[in-house]
C-alpha cells in the first residue's frame, strides 16, 4: 500500500521513503539528503530510458526467436543454422580475446576461503541475524538434531539421549582423526590437551602426542596448560574444540570436550529478490532497514519461543591467543553480500517526471549501497572496504554493462572510490550463459562471483524456446545435454577468466533442509565440479556442508579442471524438446500434479501472507526450501505443455483444484492460512497461481514477478 507522496526535485517520492532516507539511511554519513536525491534524479533521467530499451530488446529478441521456431516447425534443429540466426539478431555475441578479471580489494572470504553460502530473505530480521551469525556453528548440535545421526526411540523424546550423544561424539572424533590426525594416537583415546611452547599437545594419561601437521594449530583460549578451546585450521577453515565440564557432552567424554565449533557459512547473500515479497514502499523499507542494521552492526530482533522472550543480535568477533602468544581475533560473522533485484521490475515508491515508476534495480543500487556506507567507516563486514552486490536476471553483455554503468553512477553520487561496488553475476538466463565470457568482460573490474541455478535457468530455457516444441519432463532436465554443458561452461569460463583465488564460482541450493544425510552423501558433487561456494538452506546445513570443504581442497580441484576440454556452445544451445513424446495420460497428469502442488503451496503464502521463502511441503510431504524461482520452472513447464497440446487448460484447471485441496490440508495447522478450496473463484491466491500458468507464455522472460506483485498489492489494499 502506497501512502502520500512528497515532491523532491521533479520526483514524487513516497513520504515513508523520504523520511527513511533523511532520518535513517543517510544519518551519520557524509552524504546529504540533497546530494542523494539530486544524484538519483540525474541518474534516473539518464538511465531509466536505457533500462526500458534493454527490456524492449529482450521482447524483440523473444518475438524473433518465436517466429524462427514457428517458421522451422517440424524440422530437426540445425545447430549451425540456429547459431547463425542467433548471431544475426544479436542474441549471440562474438567472443573476444582471452583476459583475466582485475577485481581488487576482495575479502578473503571471497578469494581464499571456500565454504558454504547462505541465502536469506533480508525482510526477516531474525533470519538475517541467524544467517550472519552462522559463521560459527556447533557440529554437535548440527549432528544431534538431524538425520545424519540415526534416530533411536529415545531420540524422539525431548530429553537428552546419551546414546545419540555418544554417536555424535564418535562422529566428531572421526572428523578430527581424518583432517587433524595425531601422530600415533586416535582422538578417540585422548584424555586431555594442552599448549606447550606454542604447540598443541594431546595427552593420553601422561603420554604426549603431537599433531601430524603442526601448521594446523592456530591458537587457544584460556590457560595454556588447561585451555578452554583449541583453534585449528584446515583448507583455510577454522574449527574450535571446546572444553566445558558443565555440558552434557563433556560428561560423556574422557577428555572433557564439550563441542566442536565449525567455521561454516563463510558468506551470506542477504536477499531483496526471489526470497522476499516486497511490493511497495512499506515492504522495501523493511528490507532496506534490516540491511542498514546489518551494515551498522546494530540490528536486533526480539521473538517469543515457548513462552520466553529472546533477543537476537550480531555475534562479536572471536578472541584467542595465537601460537606465538599474541592476542588475535577471528571474524565472528559471515561476510554479507546483498542481492538487488534485476532490471525488469519497477516500484511505485518513487514516480519519475514522466509519470513512470522507478526501475527497482536502480532504486536498490542506490539504497543498498548507501546503507553500506556505514560499514565503510567501521569495516565490521568488509575489511577491505568493498560492497558486494549480487545482481540477478541479467540477459547478456549489454545488461551486465548497464549494471556496471549503474554502479559507476552510484559511486559518483555517494562519493565512493570507483569499483568499490563489486558485482556478482548470476548465470541464470540463457543469453548470459551463451555469452558468459563477454558478460564477465564488461564487469572485469567489479566481478567477484558467478554461479549457476537450475530453477531459473531452466525456466528461461523453456520460455526462450517455447515455440520449439514440448519440453521434456522437469526431472529429465537435470541430465539433459544443455544443462551439463551449462554447469561445466560456468566453471570453465570462470577459471579461464582467472577466478580461482580471486572470486567465487558458486553452485545452487540443496532444497531439502530435513534431509541432511542425503546432502552429506551428494553435495560433494558441487565441490568436485569446481565450485568454491555452494548454497545451503539453513545454518545447520552450512555447518554440515562445511565438512565437505575439509574433505576437498577446492583450489586443487580447480587446477585439475583448468585444462579439461571446455564445454561446447552447441551443447549449451541444444533445446530440451521431447522427441515424439508418447507419455501416458497418467504420466502427464502426475507431472502436472507435481508442478501444480508446488506452485500452489508457494503462491498461497506469497499472496495471502507476504512470505517470499519458506519450507513448502511437496506432493510427498517432503519440505522443500523454496523461493520464486520454483514458480518460474513449474509455470513455464505446464504452459509449454498446454501450448503444444500435451495437456489442456481444462485438464490443468481441474488438477489445480485438486492440488489446492492437498495444499489446504498441508497447511491446516497454520492459523493465518486462508483455504483456497472454499471458493476457487474468489481465492486471489488460487487465481494468481492459475494465471502464472495460463498467462505464462506471455510473461516477460517467463518471470513471475509481474503477476505476483500486482496481486499481492490487491491483497494488501483489500
Amino acid at each position: 500500500m502506497q501512502g502520500k507522496y512528497v515532491n523532491i526535485g521533479k520526483l514524487k517520492v513516497s513520504e515513508d521513503i523520504s523520511n527513511f532516507v533523511s532520518e535513517e539511511l543517510l544519518k551519520d554519513t557524509n552524504v546529504s539528503k540533497e546530494k542523494f536525491w539530486l544524484g538519483l534524479e540525474k541518474t534516473l533521467n539518464e538511465l531509466a530510458p536505457k533500462n526500458k530499451e534493454l527490456i524492449k530488446f529482450r521482447e524483440d529478441l523473444q518475438k524473433k526467436i518465436d517466429n524462427w521456431h514457428i517458421k522451422n516447425k517440424n524440422k530437426k534443429l540445425d545447430i549451425k543454422e540456429y547459431k547463425k540466426f542467433l548471431i544475426e539478431i544479436g542474441y549471440l555475441k562474438n567472443e573476444g580475446p582471452d583476459f583475466k578479471i582485475e577485481t581488487k580489494d576482495v575479502d578473503e572470504e571471497i578469494s581464499k576461503i571456500a565454504g558454504p553460502q547462505l541465502v536469506v530473505p533480508v525482510m526477516n530480521a531474525r533470519y538475517a541475524l541467524n544467517a550472519a551469525n552462522a559463521r560459527w556453528m556447533s557440529l554437535y548440535d548440527s549432528l544431534y538434531g538431524t538425520d545424519v545421526i540415526e534416530q533411536s526411540e529415545d531420540s524422539v523424546s525431548e530429553r537428552y539421549d546419551p546414546l545419540r550423544g555418544e554417536m555424535v561424539i564418535k562422529y566428531g572424533r572421526e572428523f578430527l582423526d581424518k583432517y587433524f590426525p595425531l601422530a600415533g594416537l586416535s582422538w578417540k583415546k585422548i584424555t586431555n590437551f594442552a599448549v606447550k611452547n606454542g604447540k598443541f599437545k594431546a595427552l593420553k594419561g601422561t603420554d604426549i602426542f603431537d599433531l601430524v601437521n603442526e601448521e594446523k594449530f592456530v591458537g587457544h583460549r584460556g590457560e595454556s596448560d588447561n585451555p578452554s578451546a583449541i583453534i585449528l585450521k584446515n583448507n583455510n577453515l577454522h574449527i574450535e574444540i571446546l572444553k566445558d565440564s558443565r555440558a552434557f557432552a563433556a560428561q560423556q567424554d574422557y577428555a572433557g570436550i564439550s563441542d566442536i565449533i565449525l567455521e561454516s557459512a563463510v558468506s551470506t547473500i542477504c536477499d531483496n529478490e526471489d526470497s522476499v515479497a516486497a511490493v511497495d514502499s512499506q515492504d522495501k523499507i523493511i528490507c532496506y532497514r534490516n540491511w542498514l542494521g546489518l551494515m551498522k552492526g546494530n540490528l536486533k530482533s526480539e521473538f517469543e519461543k515457548n513462552g520466553k522472550l529472546f533477543e537476537r543480535k550480531l555475534n562479536p568477533n572471536r578472541s584467542y591467543i595465537s601460537k606465538d602468544g599474541k592476542g588475535l581475533k577471528l571474524h565472528g560473522r559471515s561476510l554479507l553480500l546483498i542481492r538487488n533485484v534485476g532490471h525488469l521490475m519497477t516500484n511505485s515508491s518513487i514516480i519519475l517526471s514522466d509519470g513512470s515508476e522507478i526501475p527497482e534495480g536502480i532504486m536498490d543500487a542506490f539504497f543498498t549501497t548507501a546503507a553500506a556506507l556505514h560499514d565503510q567507516k567501521k569495516r565490521n563486514n568488509s575489511r577491505t572496504g568493498s560492497i558486494y552486490i549480487v545482481k540477478p536476471k541479467m540477459h547478456g553483455p549489454d545488461e551486465t554493462a548497464f549494471t556496471d554503468l549503474i554502479f559507476s553512477k552510484v559511486e559518483e553520487v555517494l562519493g565512493l572510490k570507483k569499483y568499490t561496488c563489486k558485482i556478482g553475476i548470476m548465470d541464470e538466463e540463457r543469453r548470459t550463459s551463451a555469452n558468459l565470457k563477454e558478460c564477465i568482460r564488461t564487469l572485469q573490474n567489479r566481478v567477484f562471483f558467478i554461479n549457476t541455478g537450475f530453477l531459473d535457468r531452466t525456466g528461461d530455457e523453456m520460455h526462450t524456446s517455447m515455440e520449439a516444441g514440448p519440453m521434456i519432463k522437469k526431472g529429465d532436465m537435470k541430465s539433459s545435454t544443455w544443462i551439463l554443458a551449462y554447469e561445466n561452461n560456468n566453471v570453465d569460463i570462470g577459471l579461464k577468466c582467472g577466478f580461482s583465488g580471486k572470486a567465487q564460482i558458486g553452485k545452487g541450493m540443496w532444497a531439502m533442509p530435513d534431509k541432511m544425510k542425503d546432502m552429506m552423501d551428494q553435495k560433494t558433487g558441487h565441490l568436485k565440479a569446481g565450485a568454491n561456494c555452494a548454497w545451503v538452506p539453513s545454518p545447520t546445513a552450512a555447518a554440515l556442508h562445511a565438512l565437505h570443504y575439509h574433505q576437498i581442497n577446492i583450489f586443487d580441484e580447480q587446477k585439475k579442471l583448468y585444462n579439461r576440454d571446455q564445454a561446447k556452445l552447441d551443447d549449451l544451445l541444444t533445446i530440451p524438446v521431447a522427441d515424439r513424446p508418447n507419455w501416458s495420460v497418467e504420466e502427464i497428469n502426475k507431472e502436472i500434479c507435481n508442478s501444480a502442488q508446488t506452485l500452489l503451496g508457494y503462491v498461497v503464502r506469497w499472496i495471502d501472507q507476504g512470505v517470499g521463502c519458506s519450507k513448502v511441503p511437496d506432493i510427498n510431504n517432503v519440505g522443500l526450501m523454496e523461493d520464486r524461482a520454483t514458480l518460474r520452472i513449474s509455470s513455464q513447464h505446464i504452459a509449454n505443455w498446454i501450448h503444444h497440446g500435451i495437456t489442456t487448460k481444462i485438464q490443468v484447471k481441474e488438477i489445480m483444484k485438486e492440488m489446492a485441496k492437498v495444499v489446504d490440508k498441508q497447511n491446516e495447522g497454520d492459523k493465518n492460512y486462508i483455504k483456497m478450496s472454499d471458493n476457487f473463484e474468489k481465492s486471489l491466491a488460487f487465481n494468481t497461481a492459475c494465471n502464472l500458468i495460463f498467462k505464462g507464455k506471455d510473461q516477460p522472460s517467463g518471470y513471475t514477478e509481474p503477476l505476483l506483485h500486482s496481486n499481492r498489492i490487491i491483497k494488501k489494499t483489500n
